[in-house]
Protein backbone atom coordinates (compact mmCIF):
# COMPACT_ATOMS: atom_id res chain seq x y z
CA UNK A 1 0.00 0.00 0.00
CA UNK A 2 1.28 3.38 -0.70
CA UNK A 3 1.87 6.36 1.44
CA UNK A 4 -0.34 8.05 0.57
CA UNK A 5 -3.38 5.25 0.63
CA UNK A 6 -2.41 4.31 3.72
CA UNK A 7 -2.31 8.18 4.61
CA UNK A 8 -6.23 8.04 3.96
CA UNK A 9 -6.70 4.81 5.41
CA UNK A 10 -5.27 6.65 8.63
CA UNK A 11 -7.33 9.85 8.53
CA UNK A 12 -10.42 7.47 7.93
CA UNK A 13 -10.10 5.09 10.60
CA UNK A 14 -9.15 8.43 12.71
CA UNK A 15 -11.93 9.85 12.08
CA UNK A 16 -14.42 7.06 12.98
CA UNK A 17 -12.96 6.29 16.08
CA UNK A 18 -13.26 10.08 17.26
CA UNK A 19 -17.00 10.27 16.05
CA UNK A 20 -17.54 6.86 18.25
CA UNK A 21 -17.41 9.10 21.03
CA UNK A 22 -14.25 7.84 22.41
CA UNK A 23 -11.89 10.57 23.90
CA UNK A 24 -9.40 12.35 21.89
CA UNK A 25 -6.54 11.18 23.92
CA UNK A 26 -7.61 7.13 23.57
CA UNK A 27 -8.52 7.72 19.98
CA UNK A 28 -5.29 8.95 19.09
CA UNK A 29 -3.71 5.88 20.92
CA UNK A 30 -5.59 3.55 19.57
CA UNK A 31 -5.34 4.25 15.88
CA UNK A 32 -1.60 4.83 16.73
CA UNK A 33 -1.54 1.40 18.30
CA UNK A 34 -3.44 -0.33 15.95
CA UNK A 35 -1.37 1.01 12.71
CA UNK A 36 1.77 0.25 14.54
CA UNK A 37 0.25 -3.58 14.46
CA UNK A 38 -0.79 -4.16 11.16
CA UNK A 39 1.85 -1.97 9.20
CA UNK A 40 5.37 -1.97 11.52
CA UNK A 41 7.14 -4.06 12.60
CA UNK A 42 6.16 -6.47 15.75
CA UNK A 43 9.22 -5.03 17.40
CA UNK A 44 8.14 -1.37 17.55
CA UNK A 45 5.05 -2.53 19.76
CA UNK A 46 8.04 -2.64 22.79
CA UNK A 47 8.67 0.68 22.06
CA UNK A 48 5.07 2.36 22.31
CA UNK A 49 6.21 3.42 26.21
CA UNK A 50 9.75 4.63 25.42
CA UNK A 51 8.51 6.55 22.61
CA UNK A 52 6.33 8.16 24.24
CA UNK A 53 8.03 9.21 27.28
CA UNK A 54 11.18 10.47 25.11
CA UNK A 55 8.85 12.57 23.38
CA UNK A 56 7.30 14.05 26.53
CA UNK A 57 10.98 14.58 28.15
CA UNK A 58 10.60 18.09 27.43
CA UNK A 59 11.43 20.85 29.31
CA UNK A 60 9.33 23.05 27.51
CA UNK A 61 6.55 21.16 28.25
CA UNK A 62 7.27 20.83 32.35
CA UNK A 63 5.75 24.29 32.02
CA UNK A 64 2.21 23.32 31.15
CA UNK A 65 1.05 21.97 34.39
CA UNK A 66 2.71 25.34 36.48
CA UNK A 67 0.96 27.33 33.55
CA UNK A 68 -2.47 25.78 34.28
CA UNK A 69 -1.49 25.69 38.38
CA UNK A 70 -0.94 29.48 38.06
CA UNK A 71 -4.34 30.12 35.93
CA UNK A 72 -6.02 27.86 38.36
CA UNK A 73 -5.70 29.79 40.96
CA UNK A 74 -6.23 33.17 39.62
CA UNK A 75 -9.48 31.78 37.54
CA UNK A 76 -10.94 30.09 40.83
CA UNK A 77 -10.51 32.74 42.95
CA UNK A 78 -12.20 36.27 43.26
CA UNK A 79 -9.71 38.14 41.24
CA UNK A 80 -10.90 38.29 37.92
CA UNK A 81 -14.57 39.64 39.15
CA UNK A 82 -11.85 42.40 41.20
CA UNK A 83 -10.06 42.93 37.60
CA UNK A 84 -12.98 43.31 35.24
CA UNK A 85 -15.15 45.81 38.35
CA UNK A 86 -11.64 48.17 38.51
CA UNK A 87 -11.30 48.68 34.87
CA UNK A 88 -15.25 49.15 34.53
CA UNK A 89 -15.40 51.92 37.01
CA UNK A 90 -12.24 53.30 35.37
CA UNK A 91 -13.88 53.22 31.60
CA UNK A 92 -17.38 53.84 32.02
CA UNK A 93 -17.74 57.23 30.73
CA UNK A 94 -16.07 56.17 27.71
CA UNK A 95 -18.63 54.97 24.96
CA UNK A 96 -19.01 51.69 24.92
CA UNK A 97 -17.31 51.57 27.82
CA UNK A 98 -18.60 48.55 29.75
CA UNK A 99 -18.15 46.23 26.84
CA UNK A 100 -14.76 47.45 26.10
CA UNK A 101 -13.81 47.14 29.94
CA UNK A 102 -14.91 43.52 29.49
CA UNK A 103 -12.24 43.22 26.48
CA UNK A 104 -9.45 44.67 28.40
CA UNK A 105 -10.63 42.58 31.43
CA UNK A 106 -10.00 39.40 29.59
CA UNK A 107 -6.95 40.23 27.63
CA UNK A 108 -5.47 40.99 30.92
CA UNK A 109 -6.87 37.55 32.61
CA UNK A 110 -5.84 35.63 29.41
CA UNK A 111 -2.11 36.96 30.26
CA UNK A 112 -2.37 35.87 33.53
CA UNK A 113 -3.86 32.57 33.45
CA UNK A 114 -3.12 31.61 29.66
CA UNK A 115 -6.44 29.70 29.48
CA UNK A 116 -9.43 30.47 27.33
CA UNK A 117 -12.35 28.76 29.50
CA UNK A 118 -11.24 29.90 32.35
CA UNK A 119 -10.86 33.78 30.87
CA UNK A 120 -14.42 33.10 29.52
CA UNK A 121 -15.86 32.05 33.37
CA UNK A 122 -13.99 34.67 35.19
CA UNK A 123 -14.88 36.86 33.10
CA UNK A 124 -17.86 36.13 31.63
CA UNK A 125 -19.60 35.69 35.20
CA UNK A 126 -19.34 38.89 36.57
CA UNK A 127 -19.13 40.72 33.40
CA UNK A 128 -22.36 39.38 31.59
CA UNK A 129 -24.60 39.85 34.28
CA UNK A 130 -23.07 43.47 34.11
CA UNK A 131 -23.63 44.10 30.99
CA UNK A 132 -27.26 42.62 30.82
CA UNK A 133 -28.08 44.98 33.61
CA UNK A 134 -26.78 47.68 31.64
CA UNK A 135 -29.46 47.35 28.84
CA UNK A 136 -26.80 45.44 26.42
CA UNK A 137 -28.33 42.72 24.47
CA UNK A 138 -28.10 39.50 25.43
CA UNK A 139 -26.07 38.13 22.22
CA UNK A 140 -23.69 41.03 22.55
CA UNK A 141 -22.74 40.48 25.91
CA UNK A 142 -22.33 36.33 25.16
CA UNK A 143 -20.30 37.15 22.15
CA UNK A 144 -18.08 39.88 23.53
CA UNK A 145 -16.70 37.07 26.07
CA UNK A 146 -16.96 34.64 24.33
CA UNK A 147 -14.16 36.19 21.81
CA UNK A 148 -12.48 38.45 24.61
CA UNK A 149 -11.88 34.25 26.47
CA UNK A 150 -9.83 33.27 22.98
CA UNK A 151 -6.94 35.86 23.66
CA UNK A 152 -6.04 33.11 26.45
CA UNK A 153 -4.36 30.63 23.61
CA UNK A 154 -2.95 34.07 21.94
CA UNK A 155 -1.33 36.42 24.65
CA UNK A 156 1.11 34.38 26.52
CA UNK A 157 1.47 32.53 28.65
CA UNK A 158 -0.30 30.36 25.81
CA UNK A 159 -0.37 26.52 26.56
CA UNK A 160 -1.10 26.39 23.31
CA UNK A 161 2.13 28.23 21.86
CA UNK A 162 3.97 26.11 23.99
CA UNK A 163 3.06 23.01 21.83
CA UNK A 164 3.13 24.87 18.72
CA UNK A 165 6.76 25.53 19.54
CA UNK A 166 7.66 21.71 20.47
CA UNK A 167 6.23 20.83 17.34
CA UNK A 168 7.95 23.22 15.05
CA UNK A 169 11.22 23.11 16.86
CA UNK A 170 11.03 27.29 17.83
CA UNK A 171 12.10 29.20 20.11
CA UNK A 172 8.91 29.96 22.55
CA UNK A 173 10.37 33.23 23.78
CA UNK A 174 9.99 34.18 20.23
CA UNK A 175 6.48 32.66 19.69
CA UNK A 176 5.40 34.30 22.95
CA UNK A 177 7.19 37.78 21.53
CA UNK A 178 5.38 37.44 18.65
CA UNK A 179 1.87 36.87 19.97
CA UNK A 180 2.17 40.13 20.97
CA UNK A 181 1.40 42.71 18.64
CA UNK A 182 -1.40 40.24 17.31
CA UNK A 183 -3.05 40.07 21.00
CA UNK A 184 -2.95 43.90 20.86
CA UNK A 185 -4.28 44.17 17.22
CA UNK A 186 -7.68 41.85 18.28
CA UNK A 187 -8.02 43.96 21.35
CA UNK A 188 -8.25 47.30 19.30
CA UNK A 189 -10.74 45.57 16.98
CA UNK A 190 -12.80 44.07 19.64
CA UNK A 191 -12.85 47.16 21.76
CA UNK A 192 -14.07 49.73 17.98
CA UNK A 193 -16.84 46.80 17.79
CA UNK A 194 -17.76 47.47 21.10
CA UNK A 195 -17.79 51.15 20.59
CA UNK A 196 -19.60 50.46 17.85
CA UNK A 197 -22.54 47.91 18.63
CA UNK A 198 -22.58 50.05 21.55
CA UNK A 199 -23.15 53.41 20.17
CA UNK A 200 -25.86 51.08 17.81
CA UNK A 201 -27.84 50.07 20.76
CA UNK A 202 -27.99 53.05 22.88
CA UNK A 203 -29.24 54.90 19.91
CA UNK A 204 -32.19 51.93 19.70
CA UNK A 205 -33.28 52.52 23.01
CA UNK A 206 -32.94 55.80 23.05
CA UNK A 207 -35.59 56.21 20.20
CA UNK A 208 -37.59 54.35 21.63
CA UNK A 209 -37.67 56.02 24.80
CA UNK A 210 -38.59 59.53 23.13
CA UNK A 211 -41.44 57.48 21.23
CA UNK A 212 -42.97 56.83 24.45
CA UNK A 213 -41.22 53.54 25.16
CA UNK A 214 -39.60 52.40 28.46
CA UNK A 215 -36.41 53.63 29.64
CA UNK A 216 -33.86 51.47 28.81
CA UNK A 217 -30.99 50.61 31.67
CA UNK A 218 -28.72 51.89 29.04
CA UNK A 219 -29.61 55.33 29.15
CA UNK A 220 -29.15 55.68 33.00
CA UNK A 221 -25.94 57.51 34.16
CA UNK A 222 -23.71 55.47 35.93
CA UNK A 223 -21.23 57.23 38.61
CA UNK A 224 -18.06 56.34 40.13
CA UNK A 225 -16.40 58.99 42.25
CA UNK A 226 -12.20 59.37 42.32
CA UNK A 227 -12.47 57.26 45.92
CA UNK A 228 -14.61 54.63 44.50
CA UNK A 229 -11.95 54.43 41.62
CA UNK A 230 -8.78 54.00 43.63
CA UNK A 231 -10.30 51.77 46.56
CA UNK A 232 -10.54 49.27 43.39
CA UNK A 233 -6.70 49.12 42.86
CA UNK A 234 -5.24 47.43 45.79
CA UNK A 235 -6.41 44.24 44.89
CA UNK A 236 -5.73 44.30 41.50
CA UNK A 237 -2.58 45.91 41.01
CA UNK A 238 -0.67 42.41 43.09
CA UNK A 239 -2.03 40.18 39.99
CA UNK A 240 -0.77 43.28 37.59
CA UNK A 241 3.11 43.30 38.99
CA UNK A 242 2.89 39.29 38.61
CA UNK A 243 2.34 39.50 35.16
CA UNK A 244 4.66 42.44 34.75
CA UNK A 245 7.02 40.16 36.74
CA UNK A 246 6.60 37.09 35.05
CA UNK A 247 7.18 38.92 31.82
CA UNK A 248 10.15 40.64 32.25
CA UNK A 249 11.72 37.19 34.00
CA UNK A 250 11.52 35.31 30.87
CA UNK A 251 12.12 38.00 28.37
CA UNK A 252 14.43 39.72 30.29
CA UNK A 253 16.52 36.33 30.37
CA UNK A 254 16.55 36.04 34.42
CA UNK A 255 14.71 32.42 33.54
CA UNK A 256 13.64 30.13 31.61
CA UNK A 257 9.80 29.66 30.40
CA UNK A 258 9.68 26.49 32.78
CA UNK A 259 11.12 28.53 35.75
CA UNK A 260 8.93 31.17 35.00
CA UNK A 261 5.92 29.08 35.13
CA UNK A 262 7.38 27.37 38.29
CA UNK A 263 7.50 31.22 39.86
CA UNK A 264 4.31 32.29 38.33
CA UNK A 265 2.22 29.93 39.93
CA UNK A 266 3.99 29.91 43.25
CA UNK A 267 3.42 33.88 43.20
CA UNK A 268 -0.21 33.79 42.20
CA UNK A 269 -0.56 31.11 45.32
CA UNK A 270 0.98 33.75 47.67
CA UNK A 271 -1.26 36.56 46.32
CA UNK A 272 -4.60 34.89 46.49
CA UNK A 273 -3.41 34.03 50.07
CA UNK A 274 -2.15 37.46 50.96
CA UNK A 275 -5.68 39.34 48.90
CA UNK A 276 -7.76 36.78 49.58
CA UNK A 277 -7.10 34.39 52.78
CA UNK A 278 -7.34 31.74 50.57
CA UNK A 279 -4.83 29.37 52.37
CA UNK A 280 -6.34 26.88 54.12
CA UNK A 281 -5.51 23.33 52.75
CA UNK A 282 -9.80 23.02 52.44
CA UNK A 283 -9.35 26.49 50.03
CA UNK A 284 -6.51 25.75 48.31
CA UNK A 285 -7.42 21.64 47.18
CA UNK A 286 -9.84 22.55 44.45
CA UNK A 287 -7.15 24.57 42.74
CA UNK A 288 -4.77 21.63 43.30
CA UNK A 289 -7.44 19.16 42.35
CA UNK A 290 -8.38 21.16 38.85
CA UNK A 291 -4.61 21.54 37.42
CA UNK A 292 -3.80 17.97 38.00
CA UNK A 293 -7.04 16.63 36.29
CA UNK A 294 -6.05 19.15 33.65
CA UNK A 295 -2.57 18.93 33.22
CA UNK A 296 -3.36 14.74 33.31
CA UNK A 297 -5.24 15.32 30.72
CA UNK A 298 -3.38 17.46 28.47
CA UNK A 299 -0.63 15.79 28.63
CA UNK A 300 -2.29 12.41 28.04
CA UNK A 301 -3.45 13.96 24.65
CA UNK A 302 -0.02 15.01 23.90
CA UNK A 303 1.60 12.15 24.85
CA UNK A 304 -0.89 10.34 22.22
CA UNK A 305 -0.78 12.68 19.85
CA UNK A 306 2.87 12.44 19.92
CA UNK A 307 2.98 8.74 19.59
CA UNK A 308 -0.02 9.52 16.48
CA UNK A 309 2.56 11.49 14.95
CA UNK A 310 5.54 9.39 15.13
CA UNK A 311 3.51 6.81 13.67
CA UNK A 312 2.81 8.96 10.73
CA UNK A 313 6.52 9.74 10.16
CA UNK A 314 7.35 6.18 10.31
CA UNK A 315 4.85 5.27 8.13
CA UNK A 316 5.78 8.19 5.65
CA UNK A 317 2.40 9.39 5.71
CA UNK A 318 3.16 13.13 6.94
CA UNK A 319 6.29 13.22 4.49
CA UNK A 320 4.72 11.98 0.98
CA UNK A 321 1.48 14.23 2.13
CA UNK A 322 3.58 17.36 2.48
CA UNK A 323 5.22 16.32 -0.97
CA UNK A 324 2.03 16.04 -2.44
CA UNK A 325 1.57 19.48 -1.28
CA UNK A 326 5.07 20.42 -2.65
CA UNK A 327 3.74 18.85 -5.94
CA UNK A 328 0.93 20.72 -6.89
CA UNK A 329 3.14 23.80 -7.02
CA UNK A 330 0.47 26.15 -5.55
CA UNK A 331 1.41 29.78 -4.87
CA UNK A 332 3.08 31.06 -1.73
CA UNK A 333 -0.53 32.69 -0.98
CA UNK A 334 -2.58 29.87 -2.77
CA UNK A 335 -0.63 27.09 -0.56
CA UNK A 336 -1.22 29.20 2.97
CA UNK A 337 -5.00 29.56 2.22
CA UNK A 338 -5.32 25.92 1.64
CA UNK A 339 -3.54 25.03 5.03
CA UNK A 340 -5.66 27.74 6.63
CA UNK A 341 -8.82 26.16 5.46
CA UNK A 342 -7.57 22.83 6.75
CA UNK A 343 -7.08 24.13 10.25
CA UNK A 344 -10.51 25.83 10.12
CA UNK A 345 -12.49 22.77 9.02
CA UNK A 346 -10.04 20.53 11.56
CA UNK A 347 -11.29 23.43 14.17
CA UNK A 348 -15.17 22.26 13.74
CA UNK A 349 -14.21 18.68 15.80
CA UNK A 350 -10.83 18.96 17.12
CA UNK A 351 -9.16 21.36 20.03
CA UNK A 352 -6.01 23.22 19.22
CA UNK A 353 -3.89 20.91 21.05
CA UNK A 354 -4.60 18.24 18.82
CA UNK A 355 -4.66 20.01 15.34
CA UNK A 356 -1.37 21.72 16.54
CA UNK A 357 0.00 18.22 17.76
CA UNK A 358 -1.33 16.05 14.48
CA UNK A 359 -1.14 18.39 11.49
CA UNK A 360 2.60 20.38 12.12
CA UNK A 361 4.48 16.87 10.89
CA UNK A 362 2.58 18.06 7.22
CA UNK A 363 1.89 21.37 6.92
CA UNK A 364 5.09 22.97 8.32
CA UNK A 365 7.84 21.28 5.98
CA UNK A 366 5.58 22.94 2.85
CA UNK A 367 5.52 26.11 4.53
CA UNK A 368 9.43 26.47 5.10
CA UNK A 369 10.08 25.69 1.60
CA UNK A 370 7.68 28.44 0.50
CA UNK A 371 9.69 31.00 2.58
CA UNK A 372 7.24 31.27 5.48
CA UNK A 373 8.39 32.14 8.99
CA UNK A 374 7.05 29.70 11.26
CA UNK A 375 7.00 31.84 14.20
CA UNK A 376 4.95 33.99 12.27
CA UNK A 377 2.65 31.48 10.96
CA UNK A 378 2.49 30.40 14.35
CA UNK A 379 0.63 33.15 15.31
CA UNK A 380 -1.64 33.37 12.20
CA UNK A 381 -2.62 29.61 12.77
CA UNK A 382 -3.25 30.40 16.30
CA UNK A 383 -6.30 33.33 15.40
CA UNK A 384 -7.35 30.48 13.16
CA UNK A 385 -7.61 28.42 16.19
CA UNK A 386 -9.19 30.78 18.23
CA UNK A 387 -11.69 31.00 15.67
CA UNK A 388 -13.14 27.38 16.09
CA UNK A 389 -13.25 27.93 19.93
CA UNK A 390 -16.00 30.19 18.97
CA UNK A 391 -17.66 28.64 16.41
CA UNK A 392 -19.94 25.63 15.98
CA UNK A 393 -20.04 22.99 16.08
CA UNK A 394 -17.60 22.43 18.85
CA UNK A 395 -17.01 26.00 19.90
CA UNK A 396 -15.89 25.44 23.56
CA UNK A 397 -15.96 29.01 24.33
CA UNK A 398 -20.08 29.04 23.42
CA UNK A 399 -20.31 26.39 25.84
CA UNK A 400 -18.71 27.76 28.30
CA UNK A 401 -20.50 30.93 28.30
CA UNK A 402 -24.08 28.52 28.01
CA UNK A 403 -22.99 27.37 31.07
CA UNK A 404 -22.43 30.62 32.88
CA UNK A 405 -25.68 32.53 31.35
CA UNK A 406 -27.92 29.14 30.75
CA UNK A 407 -30.87 31.70 30.00
CA UNK A 408 -28.98 32.87 26.64
CA UNK A 409 -30.25 30.70 24.29
CA UNK A 410 -27.60 28.95 22.00
CA UNK A 411 -29.06 30.68 19.15
CA UNK A 412 -28.16 34.35 20.56
CA UNK A 413 -25.03 33.05 21.66
CA UNK A 414 -23.78 31.80 18.14
CA UNK A 415 -25.15 35.16 16.36
CA UNK A 416 -23.52 37.06 19.12
CA UNK A 417 -20.09 35.92 18.10
CA UNK A 418 -20.16 36.25 14.42
CA UNK A 419 -19.20 39.71 14.08
CA UNK A 420 -16.29 38.67 16.38
CA UNK A 421 -15.15 35.79 13.74
CA UNK A 422 -15.33 38.37 10.97
CA UNK A 423 -12.56 40.84 12.92
CA UNK A 424 -10.89 37.73 13.50
CA UNK A 425 -10.48 37.11 9.62
CA UNK A 426 -9.70 40.62 9.51
CA UNK A 427 -6.85 40.49 12.16
CA UNK A 428 -5.48 37.40 9.75
CA UNK A 429 -5.27 39.69 6.52
CA UNK A 430 -3.48 42.02 8.18
CA UNK A 431 -0.89 39.83 9.41
CA UNK A 432 -0.59 38.64 6.03
CA UNK A 433 -0.11 42.54 4.52
CA UNK A 434 1.81 43.47 7.65
CA UNK A 435 3.55 40.58 9.22
CA UNK A 436 5.79 42.95 11.13
CA UNK A 437 3.07 43.31 13.54
CA UNK A 438 3.72 39.79 15.06
CA UNK A 439 7.89 39.69 13.87
CA UNK A 440 8.71 43.42 15.31
CA UNK A 441 9.06 42.58 18.86
CA UNK A 442 10.37 38.99 18.90
CA UNK A 443 13.31 41.10 16.64
CA UNK A 444 13.68 43.86 17.86
CA UNK A 445 14.09 42.20 22.00
CA UNK A 446 15.84 38.97 20.64
CA UNK A 447 17.02 40.16 17.36
CA UNK A 448 16.54 39.16 13.55
CA UNK A 449 17.08 35.56 12.75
Amino acid sequence: MSPLSLGVLYGVVTLIVMFSGMPIAYSLGVVATGFMIFFMPAASLDTITQNVYEEMASITLLSIPLFIMKGAAIGKSPAGKDLYSAIHAWLHKVPGGLGIANVFACAMFAAMAGSSPATCSAIGSAGIPEMRRRGYSPGFAAGIIAAGGTLGILLPPSITMILYAVAAEQSLGRLFLAGVGPGVLLVILFSGYAVFRARKEYAIAYRAFEQGGSKSAYLDEEQFSLAQKVEMLPRVLPFVILLIGVMVALYGGLATPSETAGLGALLAMVLIAVVYGVWRPKDVAPFLTSTIKESTMLLLIIGMSLLYSYVMSYLHISQSAAQWVVDLHLSRWMLLSVILLMVVVFGFFLPPVSIILMMCPIILPPLKAAGFDLIWFGVVMTIVMEMGLIHPPVGLNIFVIKNIAPDISLKEIVWGVMPFLGLMFVAVILLCLFPDIATFFPDRMMGVK
